[in-house]
């Protein structure tokens, strides 16, 4: 009897202290908040610049018809297994830490490339949007729910023409659907542009006028989105417009190292993405030619950076590690091929530069927990869970939230720093 009653108690304590868990401070004016969504379907960033001006990077949304994804090789569909979809997840994410008073408007969103765990995936069973016009999946479907104001992408037309018969039915075949997918996104493109004012825009290489503060600028002149490459093209460092080229026209290395990279800079904060780009070759060894390896001297040191490629074995080659040297990487993952144990130890290396830094994941896998060992546990200040990153005091100091993925509420489970920017 003692024993059911301490199980009891036991019970309604841990249930008290769950629902007192808090929820994540709203954003306010003078907040960078960066958020890594998870739901174990692929990346998804959503941001909160300084003024209030939003931008979601990428809207993944693998789809259900592969054997693998619901194998425990890959996360399972967060925060539950209802019929709701990775991007209707992301757009209610959105609803919920959307500034306050102010409706849930995206002024930017940004494609880094074209792979479901990017952009969505088409599949037969995926509904048609009410206006008729294309199917829900990825960014269409969030952009279906959360009005999207400038869609940022890579473009179509190099190095290879998307839109032109031969990579069409070359590709048509493709069990990740890219072409059908690829339709039905020009389709959302072209009725938001006829309807709603959405305009496209192909990421300009070097830029720092094309992903802007629109609500009040003047405040912030600390601030500023560098566009460092985009399908190859790398910014020099120099000119805001001078970029070199690693690929020439009809030279399709496939979608990763196309991958629009940005890095945003508050005051002395700094934070690099870079999509799926990566910097080892197929026997192991860092690349120079690489995309990791050309922007790595135009990127410098930052504070947080994204792990490349979800962390997979070809990514963060040592001299990619040893030039960004991050305070806190965040890795985004859905996979039991993310982390390679080889990128888990180049990435933890003091070797490769000295110092602490502070690795979160949004959903390690048992798998990988099973194979690599303690290694994942020592290393990692948190496996599971949204990773926001907050910046404040016009960018010196910065925070990382982990919130709960595994319910609609989404309460912080944890939390880290503060950190100093360096």
């Amino acid at each position: 009897m003692f024993r059911l009653l301490l199980l009891h108690f036991t019970f309604i304590i841990l249930h008290f202290s769950v629902s007192l868990r808090a929820q994540l401070p709203p954003w306010q004016e003078g907040f960078l908040d960066i958020h890594h969504i998870s739901t174990g379907r692929g990346n998804a960033a959503y941001l909160v610049f300084p003024d209030g001006t939003t931008i979601l990077i990428d809207a993944g949304d693998i789809s259900d018809t592969h054997p693998r994804t619901l194998s425990p090789r890959n996360s399972s569909r967060k925060p539950n297994a209802s019929p709701r979809s990775a991007a209707a997840w992301i757009a209610d994410y959105i609803r919920q830490f959307a500034p306050v008073n102010r409706p849930p408007i995206l002024d930017y969103a940004m494609i880094t490339h074209y792979h479901d765990d990017h952009f969505g995936e088409w599949d037969e069973n995926r509904p048609t949007a009410k206006n008729g016009a294309y199917k829900l999946t990825g960014i269409m479907e969030v952009g279906d729910q959360i009005p999207i104001k400038t869609l940022i992408d890579r473009g179509f037309d190099f190095p290879i023409d998307l839109k032109s018969r031969d990579f069409q039915e070359k590709e048509a075949k493709d069990e990740y659907h890219i072409v059908q997918t690829l339709q039905e996104y020009w389709k959302f493109i072209d009725y938001h542009s006829n309807n709603s004012g959405l305009k496209n825009e192909v990421l300009q290489p070097g830029s720092n006028q094309q992903i802007t503060l629109q609500k009040n600028s003047k405040s912030y002149p600390n601030f500023q989105v560098r566009n460092i490459a985009v399908n190859g093209r790398i910014w020099t460092g120099f000119k805001d417009d001078a970029f070199f080229e690693l690929f020439k026209q009809g030279q399709y290395p496939g979608e990763n190292p196309l991958s629009t990279c940005i890095k945003i800079s508050y005051g002395k904060f700094d934070y690099f993405t870079g999509g799926d780009i990566s910097g080892v070759n197929g026997i192991g060894e860092g690349d120079m030619n690489s995309v990791e390896a050309q922007i790595a001297p135009v990127v410098g040191a930052v504070d947080v950076a994204t792990l490349n490629h979800h962390g997979n074995r070809d990514s963060q080659s040592p001299y990619y590690v040893r030039t960004l040297r991050p305070r806190v990487w965040v890795q985004q993952l859905w996979s039991s091929d993310h982390p390679g144990e080889e990128v888990l130890r180049r990435i933890t290396s003091t070797n490769l530069y000295p110092g602490e830094r502070d690795l979160f994941a949004t959903d390690m896998l048992e798998a990988n927990e099973l194979v690599i060992g303690d290694r994942i546990k020592n290393s990692y200040k948190s496996r599971h869970g949204h990773i926001v990153i907050r910046v404040y005091e016009q960018g010196l100091k910065y925070k990382v939230f982990i919130l709960n993925d595994e319910s609609e509420k989404r309460e912080v489970i944890a939390e880290f720093g503060p950190y100093e920017s360096r």
